[in-house]
């Protein structure tokens, strides 16, 4: 059941009591502050809760965190940090800097668009590898300028960094069975401990070259925006050890976010550039660690909110699975080898929705046909090409093209030690073979993930697409000679091939895939 929001809480809901006019308030709030939303400025007002690795519990010590929380983001987003305003009474009547008594304080800020924001913008694919590039260089830039010291260094010590992962693990113990199961539990510790154990020498190498430095240490999407140049806000304020960090472990938090949204491509795209900026060539070799922590320390945080007594509890559904891919995605970078996916199956039967969804739980490249041919053609992904079944851009001649450019495309990014899924038909067994000796070749594992879905259904889908407008140019015309020459799947063993029913709930089916996934893949 939620709780009724407190009296402050309420009070700030009502527009007049801003210093400035604003037609409406809009509340955001996590686990630790409360965010009121004006049409100009964002007042954020800090929970008076003690979580163990934050402590907010007494008003001196929610201004001071204020106060840090607008000097620290100054140095990467300085014109939206504005202020600390105290929240009076006089008289019972609360008041934004009024007098009588402080019974609270907010960190006033400028108000960022929200569809600039990058969380907002990979949602609708608008996120390109020159803005990941731009990123990439703020960052390479503040990190060389960020203060570094004994002090900051020693944060880099692997005791110390075995501190911050095992209180992750002490701290999701009630969590199992809930967000992550108990052999997940134990193989994300078990993995954790052996790399630390193995790679002491690295950790202090990476001391030794000053690259631990005092940070952001909450770099995701959400927290960038691209206004006036680019800002990235938020930095954790609450505790100084996630703050001095290695930069390894900064750019690891962003990209594993952008695995996380499906954009492994940009994700890497991303780390490339940094290195090159930075010139720091050690990274790589700790990446995988990194984004491992950082999965964890996401998924970790929203199962936190799930004991929030003011998140009403359908958001806390939705937080719940959240916090599982989260986990899941952990898990895969725990994995000392890479794998290759393909999807096969007939027209209309939600091999691309299956595909994009398990790229998002296993921080996957997704390699499209239907993308890769269009660009193969030299024509807009999202122009219509009605030719019959094996004519034009679909003939067998373009269509081994498009083939050959795909798995071109998976050997370069399965030779870095990436995992690709390959989102295409596949109909014909010689094709999936070519991706079989692809796997073998790397080497990588490999699996096959078949779509099926009665007709009827098939037919209402590409009805439903073709009006909508789509990649793909499927329609009902291709699904019967599509179906006369699907071969069947004979050329791996069962616990490499699933198949999936796409009437089922999407959910339901990226589920039954990640569990045969991790069944059968090698760690």
């Amino acid at each position: 059941m939620t709780s009724p929001l407190p009296e402050l809480v309420q009070a700030l809901l009502t527009p007049g009591i801003y210093p400035e006019a604003t037609s409406k308030v809009e509340l955001m709030q996590t686990q630790m502050s409360f965010v009121f939303l004006t049409d100009a400025y964002a007042y954020k007002v800090k929970k008076p809760v003690n979580l163990g690795y934050l402590d907010y519990s007494t008003l001196a010590q929610r201004h001071f965190f204020c106060q840090r929380e607008v000097e620290l983001n100054q140095r990467l987003c300085p014109a939206t940090y504005l202020a600390v305003v105290p929240l009076t009474r006089e008289n019972g009547t609360i008041s934004i800097g009024g007098q009588g008594q402080v019974i609270e304080y907010a960190v006033k800020m400028r108000r960022l668009p929200q569809e600039k924001m990058m969380n907002v913008l990979l949602a609708k694919n608008e996120v390109s590898i020159e803005m990941v590039t731009a990123v990439a260089r703020k960052l390479a830039e503040f990190h060389r300028r960020a203060e570094t010291n004994a002090t900051i260094s020693d944060f880099g010590q692997p005791g110390n960094i075995a501190g911050n992962t095992g209180e992750n693990f002490s701290q999701t113990v009630k969590y199992i069975g809930k967000t992550l199961s108990r052999e997940q539990y134990h193989s994300l510790k078990t993995y954790t401990e052996k790399f630390m154990s193995d790679k002491v020498v690295l950790f202090r190498k990476r001391i030794a070259g000053n690259k631990i430095r005092d940070c952001h240490g909450d770099l995701h999407a959400a927290h960038i925006c691209f206004t006036d140049g680019i800002c990235i806000y938020d930095c954790i304020e609450f505790n100084d050890r996630f703050r001095y960090c290695d930069v390894a472990s900064e750019v690891a938090f962003l990209a594993m976010d952008l695995d996380h949204y499906g954009r492994a491509d940009l994700s890497r795209s991303f780390v490339a550039a940094y290195v090159t900026f930075s010139k720091d060539e050690g990274l790589p070799g700790l990446l995988n660690f990194y984004k491992c922590y950082r999965a964890y320390v996401r998924g970790k945080v929203e199962g936190f909110k799930l004991d929030d007594p003011y998140i009403a509890e359908p958001e806390k559904k939705q937080i719940l699975d959240i916090a599982r891919s989260y986990f899941d995605l952990a898990q895969t970078y725990t994995r000392s080898r890479p794998f290759l996916l393909i999807t096969t199956g007939l027209v209309g039967t939600g091999k691309s929705t299956l595909a994009q969804a398990l790229a998002k739980r296993l921080g996957l490249v997704v390699i499209s046909s239907d993308i890769t041919r269009k660009k193969l053609a030299d024509v807009p992904v999202t122009d219509r090409h009605l030719d019959d079944f094996g004519r034009g851009i679909y003939s067998p001649e373009f269509s081994r093209l498009t083939y050959d450019k795909m798995l071109a495309e998976a050997r370069g990014i399965l030779a870095e030690g990436g995992s690709v899924i390959l989102d295409a038909s596949f109909i014909k067994a010689a094709e999936r073979r070519r991706a079989l000796a692809l796997a073998k070749e790397a080497p990588a594992d490999f699996f096959i993930v078949e779509c099926v879905l009665d007709e009827e259904s098939i037919k209402l889908r590409l009805a439903e697409r073709f009006r909508q407008g789509s990649v793909s140019d499927g329609r009902w015309e291709i699904f019967e000679p599509q179906k006369q020459q699907f071969e069947p799947v004979v050329e791996v063993s069962p616990q490499n091939h699933v198949i999936i029913d796409s009437s089922k709930p999407l959910s339901e089916a990226t589920n039954q895939v990640l569990e045969k996934l991790f069944r059968n893949l090698s760690p």
